[in-house]
C-alpha cells in the first residue's frame, strides 16, 4: 500500500468508505476484525515482557504497507470489528496488523502474537491473565493460547512437516519406479538421422 493505492476501495466493500466519506485506510474486513484479546504472562509472580517487534515478515512490511501511509478513518463508525490503530504510527509498523492481514490458507491457523525473550526452566508455571475481547461466539468459533519454542529453522508446525514428508516419500516412490521402468524396459535411442538439420544436410550431399 502506497499514497497513490490507498485511496483505491473498490474491493473493500463493505469497509471502503466512512460516515465522512473518505476512504477507510487500512480497508476491508480483515484489517476492520483486527484481532484485539490482550494476554499477560507471569513467572514466579513476575511480568514475561512480550516482544511484538519484528514479529511480521519483512517483505510484507517493505512491500504491502507503506512507510508514509498512516490510519485513516479506521473503526470511527458505531458498529466496531477488533482492534484500534495508532493514527501517529505508519502501518509498515504496526505489525500486529501486518501478520493479521496476511491470511491463512485454512480456517484453522495460527497467528504469531509475540516472543518471550527469556529463557525459562523445565516445569515452570506460567500464569496467562487474558482479555477476552474478540468475539468468535457469534459464529461458533473457538481460540486458543499456544506457547510454542522456535529454533533457527522456526517455530514447531506439525503440519508443515507432515506435509514435507509426505511429499518427499511420494517422489522417493516415484523415482523408484522410474528407475525400475528404466532399467527393466529402457527407451531405445533414437536415430539422429531424423533429426531436422541432419535430413536437410543429406539432401544437400
Amino acid at each position: 500500500m502506497n499514497k497513490a493505492s490507498e485511496n483505491e476501495v473498490s474491493l473493500c466493500y463493505p469497509e471502503d468508505y466512512a460516515a465522512n466519506g473518505q476512504p477507510i485506510v487500512p480497508c476491508g474486513l480483515t484489517a476492520w476484525s483486527l484481532f484485539n484479546d490482550t494476554y499477560r504472562f507471569s513467572n514466579k509472580n513476575k511480568d514475561l515482557m512480550i516482544n511484538k517487534k519484528n514479529i511480521a515478515w519483512k517483505s510484507d512490511q517493505e512491500a504491502k504497507f507503506g512507510s508514509d501511509v498512516y490510519p485513516k478513518n479506521f473503526q470511527s463508525g458505531g458498529l466496531i470489528g477488533g482492534a484500534r490503530l495508532n493514527e501517529s504510527v505508519p502501518l509498515s509498523e504496526q505489525e500486529d496488523l501486518i501478520v493479521w492481514m496476511r491470511r491463512a490458507a485454512l480456517p484453522t491457523f495460527r497467528k504469531l502474537y509475540g516472543k518471550i525473550e527469556v529463557d525459562l526452566e523445565v516445569n515452570d508455571e506460567i500464569t496467562i491473565a487474558i482479555e477476552n475481547n474478540y468475539n468468535t461466539y457469534e459464529f461458533g468459533g473457538k481460540k486458543s493460547v499456544i506457547l510454542s519454542t522456535t529454533t533457527w529453522i522456526g517455530g514447531k508446525n506439525d503440519c508443515l512437516g507432515t506435509a514435507y514428508i509426505f511429499i518427499g516419500g511420494l517422489s522417493l516412490v516415484y523415482s523408484l519406479i522410474f528407475l525400475l521402468m528404466y532399467v527393466m524396459k529402457p527407451r531405445p535411442l533414437g536415430d539422429p538421422t531424423y533429426l531436422s538439420w541432419n535430413r536437410n544436410s543429406n539432401s544437400l550431399s
